[in-house]
Parts: C-alpha cells; sequence; structure tokens
C-alpha cells in the first residue's frame, strides 16, 4: 500500500491545522489556492449569488476571514439582507475542497480606516468607480476609476463551519463547528 502523500489528512486536529495554514498562505501569497476563493451569498429575492473574491485576511485564533470590496457592489447587499455567506476554496496540490460557513460583518469607515491606509493606491482604485460597481455602461470601459474611501469595506467573515474533504489516495471528509470549539468529527464522504 502507497504511504499517503498527505498525512496531515489521517487526523482531526492535523486535517483542521491544516485548512488553516492554506488559508493563512492564500493571503500572503498571490499563487496559493486559498488566494481567490468562491464567495456565495443570497440574493434579496432568494437568488444564488457566487462570485471570485480575493482573500485579504485570515485569523485562525479569532476564526476570521477578510475579503474587501465596494460598499456599493451588489454582495453588500444580499449580506446586509442575509450576513450569511459560504466561501468555498479547491486545492489542487492538497487535493483539498474547503467549504466554510460563516457569517458576514459589513466594516466601514474608522473601522477600516487603518487598512486603507496601508493599501496600494493602485488598489484603492478599485474602490470608488464611477459609475458603482453593476450598473449599465454603453462600452466595456465607460467607467473611471477614482479612490474613494467612503466606498471601501471590509466583509469580515466569522466561520461558523467547516466541511472539509479531502480527495488523496483514501477520501476524507470532516466538519468543524464553532460552536464546539473546533473539535471536529469525520463524515462519509
Amino acid at each position: 500500500m502507497k504511504t499517503d502523500p498527505h498525512p496531515w489528512a489521517t487526523d482531526l486536529a492535523t486535517l483542521h491545522a491544516q485548512v488553516w495554514v492554506l488559508l493563512v498562505r492564500g493571503v500572503g501569497d498571490r499563487h496559493a489556492a486559498a488566494r481567490q476563493p468562491t464567495l456565495a451569498t443570497v440574493s434579496p429575492d432568494g437568488g444564488p449569488q457566487a462570485r471570485t473574491v480575493v482573500l485579504r485576511a485570515a485569523d485562525r485564533v479569532a476564526g476570521t476571514l477578510d475579503i474587501h470590496t465596494d460598499l456599493r457592489s451588489a454582495k453588500v447587499a444580499e449580506l446586509s439582507h442575509d450576513p450569511r455567506a459560504a466561501l468555498h476554496v479547491w486545492d489542487a496540490g492538497a487535493h483539498l475542497q474547503t467549504r466554510i460557513e460563516s457569517v458576514v460583518n459589513i466594516l466601514t469607515g474608522d473601522e477600516v480606516a487603518a487598512i486603507w491606509a496601508k493599501l496600494p493606491d493602485l488598489s484603492q482604485q478599485s474602490y470608488g468607480t464611477t459609475p458603482a460597481p453593476g450598473v449599465p455602461i454603453a462600452q466595456s470601459l465607460d467607467y473611471a476609476k477614482q479612490p474613494d474611501f467612503a466606498s471601501f469595506a471590509v466583509l469580515r467573515c466569522t466561520v461558523q463551519a467547516l466541511d472539509v474533504v479531502h480527495l488523496g489516495p483514501q477520501h476524507r471528509r470532516a466538519r468543524y463547528e464553532r460552536a464546539t470549539g473546533w473539535a471536529g468529527h469525520w463524515l462519509a464522504p
């Protein structure tokens, strides 16, 4: 029998730790799989919405993930209506799918001023386009980029649960919940 190339997947504690290693890596490494997770929300009319976002912070101790966005975006309106969201990360190298259930707080103004101040000018230009995100335009480039701190928001995702599937030589699936102190339990894959 071959040795499992991912021994961390054989134990609940090490699997949970590996998920957070991958999430933290996604913040600093633009080539990491967790850098661009899919964020899923529900529109006010009940329809599903999913989009790729960029992971900007991951705090294992607090159990939070941060995403930057324009305050005028549809995702902010959706999260204002229903703050529950899911993130999905597929890491092909680790053969690991992570589904993250979270409750999102929309942070603005003084709460995010220090984060805004550290953003490079090019990044700041992503927040404050005219017209606002999602507004119809006549031509593909009929918009202007002008940094606008008032349009900047941080989506602080407080992780409630992790559903992790390792698709290595022997498939494994585990679920971890904040309510149980992240103890985790195995599920049939």
